[in-house]
Order: C-alpha cells, then structure tokens, then sequence
C-alpha cells in the first residue's frame, strides 16, 4: 500500500482544470515534486514542479516571474493553485535535453569541443547579466541548474535561492563546488558580493565544461586544493592542475577566480574575453610537468561524476535542504570562514580590456592520460573527510544549502542527487 503522500499518486490526475495530466515523475526532492505534464488540448509537453504549502517558496516565483521573457531564461508559464489540496504548481517549460551535468557527463560533446564550450557560456554570461540587470543575483548556478536544448542552447533555471540583495549576510547558499569562498565565510558584521559570487559559480562552470573536472572540492581554506591556490593565486596554479588548458585560458582563470571580489572580473569585461580566446585547450601540452606535478594533479582536480552510483540515505533523516531530485546519500561538514587569503588577493592583471567595456569594469594535466575516464564535475553541498584527512570522491549532484532553513552553525548537512532530466 503507497502512501497518501507518495508523489507517484499522483501520475495520472490532472491540475488546472483538469487541462493537465501528470504523465510520470521526472525527479523528486526535499522541496517538491517534478512531474512531465501533458497540456491535453494541444498535446504539449511541460515540466510541471509541485510545491506543498508548507515549503512554497513566494521568493522563488516573484524572481523567476522578474526574469523570465529572456532567451536564456526557462520560461514560467503560470502558476496553478490548487485549492482543494493545498498545493502549488509551476508550469515550466519543458527541456527534452535534461541539465548541462548530464550533457558533460555523459560525454554528450561539449567537454573539449571548443565552439560548444564558447557558444553555451556566452550564452550563461548573458542570462545571468540579464539576472543582474532585473536586479536579481541567482546564488546557485550549477550545471544541474542549466537546461539543455536542442543545437547547444541552454537556459536558466532553479531561483530557489535567489536574491535581490546586492551584499548578502546568508553565508553557506548555494552549492558547496560553486560558491565563491567569501559566500562561505566573513569577517565580523560584513557580507558578500551576490553578484560577484553569481561570476565565481560561472567560472567553476566553465572548467567544467573545459576539463570535466572541478578546480578544487570546496574554495575555503579547509580544502587542500584551495590552501594551495590562496598561496599563490596565478594562472600557473590551473596549468598545473587542470587538464591540459592554454595559458591563456589559464590567465582568464586567475581574474575570474580573483581571491578579491572587488577585483574579480565583472560580466561584460568576461564576455568579451571569451569572444577573444583562441583556445580553451592546448593542443601543444605534452607530459613535461613530471612525476610529481601528476602525482599533485591528481589530489588536487576532481573528477566532476566520480561518484554516481551513490546509495539512497533515509528520507527521515534528512535536513530540509533546497530542492533537487532522487536523494543520494548525506554527506556532513562545518561551515568554516575563510578568515585570512595568503599572500594577497590575486594576480596584479593589467586591465587594458576594460577600455571595451561599456559597463560595469572595475580595477577589481591532470595530465592528459588521466583527462578522461570519467565524466565531468558537479556541484555538492557539503564534503566529508575520513581521518587521514584524505576527502572522498566528490557526487554528481547535490541540494543547495539555504542558511535560512539549516542550522548554519551547527554541522551542515547536504543531500546530494542523481536525476535524468531536470527542471528544478
């Protein structure tokens, strides 16, 4: 016998007067229920996310409604109220590619592929300036987040955890391999930049997309990856540990990855930048770093899908994180703060380019035989280590952390999730 709240109860009725059949699910989570939904009149197909009252998040959908009408944006059709039992729905434009981590993951064309890496981030830095121009900072970019279309278009969705706050005092939202290490952590009674943590998330993307790894597990000072890179932040640092990339792709790392928000590089001025890139990869690379630079490498650059096959935890014991889908096993730290960047701020880049920006400009391998076996990275939540202080491997998908729902100093949890399709 199911129970009363089993979300498969629901396959096969219908919402909105009846205009609607739930077909099947298509992912389920802490926060809601993602259904394929049939518009019967026409036939059309819908992602359709189920809210219960309780968890409704208004924010969500007032952001999503703000931003919505732009190309690079998934469409929120309506919102259905049902009254008889208490619930919400968003119609949501249905994506028949699924999200950007299953596209990388699965080796759908993108890792490597010079044209698609430039053409679907140009595509991200306009949805999120978009975002930023409506006065509205996402705080939880991810590949899962990112809906693949046909001929590599690609649109926003997830607003969750989004904000029209400019500085923010939420520390720990977002995703623990894309929020940018001031998101974590902060010195007395001050917060961080929403937007320059939207311009970290982007760059972890675009390694991503360029190398199927991620750059470190987590940007704090508790992530030996990231211990190494405060020490010296310079293009040499993702030379060494990513897979075979150009110097100058390299170079656009450091300034995207500038220890000082201030500093980091603004949209306009990145957008150009990726124009004018010959190459993400280079193709000269060959095995000279050594022994030893392989043996860091390897500790150092995460695989993006090394651990999909994750065993499901029990629902009772998990913390209400935000929404994702198929929850996958729990993984515990600490939010730490990043109290002292080493050695400075970043690299002392010239900014030349900032003559062709309008807007917004401010002063501000693994070697190549470890480059693939396995899929690309993905975000998670939180990380664990054993004690020999070795991390395990990093999950594919993950809950994003909201400091307004988890006890933010206590141990913070994270659910990590697998789906196939996904609007979330």
């Amino acid at each position: 016998m199911t129970h009363p709240l089993d979300p498969y109860n629901l396959v096969n009725t219908f919402i909105d007067k009846k205009s609607i059949q739930l077909v099947s699910v298509l992912g389920i989570g802490a926060y809601g229920v993602v259904y394929l939904g049939v518009h019967v009149p026409s036939s059309r197909r819908y992602a359709i996310k189920l809210i219960t009252r309780h968890t409704s998040n208004d924010n969500e959908i007032q952001l999503h409604c703000r931003v919505s009408g732009h190309s690079g944006i998934l469409k929120l059709e309506k919102v259905v109220h049902e009254e008889r039992d208490n619930r919400i729905y968003l119609v949501l434009e249905y994506a028949p590619g699924g999200d950007l981590f299953t596209a990388i993951t699965r080796q759908q064309g993108i890792m490597g592929n010079e044209e698609a890496i430039r053409y679907i981030f140009l595509q991200l830095i306009d949805a999120v300036q978009h975002c930023h121009e409506q006065g509205v900072a996402h705080r939880d970019l991810k590949p899962e987040n990112i809906l693949v279309f046909p001929q590599w278009r690609v649109k926003l969705a997830d607003f969750g955890l989004a904000t029209t706050q400019l500085v923010s005092a939420g520390f720990g939202c977002g995703s623990t391999f894309y929020f940018s290490p001031e998101c974590q952590g902060h010195t007395i009674n001050k917060g961080y930049s929403t937007r320059q943590n939207d311009v970290w998330s982007l760059g972890v993307i675009l390694v991503n997309m360029a190398t199927g790894r991620n750059p470190w597990r987590q940007a704090s000072f508790i992530d030996p990856t990231f211990q190494r890179y405060m020490k010296r932040p310079k293009p040499s640092f993702f030379v060494a540990t990513l897979p075979r990339i150009s110097e100058d792709f390299a170079v656009l790392l450091s300034r995207i990855f500038c220890l000082d928000p201030s500093r980091r590089i603004s949209l306009p001025e990145l957008r150009i930048r990726i124009k004018d890139l010959l190459f993400f990869k280079d193709s000269r690379a060959t095995f000279s770093f050594g022994a030893k630079t392989n043996q860091v490498s390897q500790s150092q650059s995460l695989s993006l899908a090394a651990h999909a096959t994750s065993k499901p935890r029990n629902k009772k014991s998990a913390p209400l994180i935000s929404s994702g889908f198929k929850s996958l096993p729990l993984s515990q730290s600490l939010v730490h703060s990043l109290c002292d960047y080493v050695d400075g701020w970043g690299d002392l880049d010239d900014y030349d380019i900032a003559a062709k920006v309008y807007n917004d400009c401010h002063p501000r391998p693994l070697l190549e035989a470890s480059l693939l076996q396995s899929p690309p990275p993905s975000s998670s939540s939180a990380c664990s280590s054993n004690s020999s202080g070795e991390y395990n491997p990093p999950t594919p998908q993950a809950y994003p952390m909201d400091p307004y729902k988890v006890d933010m100093v206590a141990s913070t949890h994270n659910i990590f999730t697998y789906h196939h399709h996904v609007v979330q």
